[in-house]
């Protein structure tokens, strides 16, 4: 397994020497909370749900990690433009051991995104109901991002330039982010968007953050963990599948 963890390491070692990245991918999620968290806040408080920031926090720090984790799977286009990725797939190892490897260091890099997010929060007011439900909590988050980061594999796998990017943001990243539930409650939806907001991952993993750090949760913390279990098997074999054929 020296494979994985050699590319486990890597991703570690590109996130930690570009403190820009960094910063970067925290600024639109904080911007949500500052400007949505306080600024509907009092509506959001007269309407009789409580304090906004508590609710909105869970959800950007799902959105931290989605964007972190999809842009680590589609990285597989930088990488195939520079000559790394022929480089790695010639190595005598087998391609299931390299995607894996990428796909935890992915994730473990937007793990580490969301931690920093949670700080954020925690910063800008937002308090847990109980220390003792972090550690589930980051469960949940490696969830996401192992999802996300294999769903994001499997897309750079198809793609071939840097030309599909925008589609996948705005056909797939975007409305997988607002339709989750992220910035307004699951209760009460007209059945339409009901039925969009289960078929959505996503939904599960800010559902479980929200049982899981502010005790409120609308499917309910065992069934979001079943969920994401079952997506994180699924989306790791279609991005093992996908890879397995990518033509150097």
């Amino acid at each position: 397994m020296s494979a994985v963890y050699i590319l486990w390491l890597r991703e570690l070692k590109r996130y930690t020497r570009s403190r820009a990245q960094m910063a970067g991918s925290l600024g639109q999620p904080t911007l949500y909370l500052v400007a949505l968290g306080f600024g509907l806040g009092p509506t959001f408080q007269q309407a009789g749900n409580g304090s906004y920031l508590q609710f909105l926090a869970p959800g950007v720090i799902g959105m931290t990690i989605l964007f972190v984790s999809i842009f680590s799977g589609v990285g597989l286009l930088f990488d195939r433009q520079f000559g790394f990725l022929k480089e790695t797939l010639v190595a005598p190892v087998p391609r299931i051991q390299i995607m894996v490897g990428r796909t935890l260091g992915g994730a473990t890099v937007a793990m580490l995104q969301g931690t920093l997010m949670l700080i954020v929060c925690i910063i800008a007011g937002f308090r847990p109901h109980s220390l003792a439900a972090v550690p589930l909590a980051l469960l949940i988050m490696m969830l996401i991002a192992v999802v996300f980061c294999a769903l994001g594999t499997a897309i750079g796998s198809l793609l071939q330039d840097m030309q599909g990017f925008q589609l996948v943001m705005n056909f797939l990243v975007m409305p997988i982010f607002f339709m989750s539930g992220a910035l307004f409650p699951l209760g009460h939806l007209p059945v339409p968007l009901a039925v969009v907001t289960r078929l959505d991952p996503l939904s599960y993993g800010i559902d479980g953050l929200r049982g899981a750090l502010i005790a409120s949760s609308h499917f309910g913390v065992a069934a979001d963990l079943a969920v994401l279990g079952v997506m994180a098997a699924v989306f790791l074999a279609l991005g093992a599948h996908f890879f397995s054929r990518i033509e150097i």
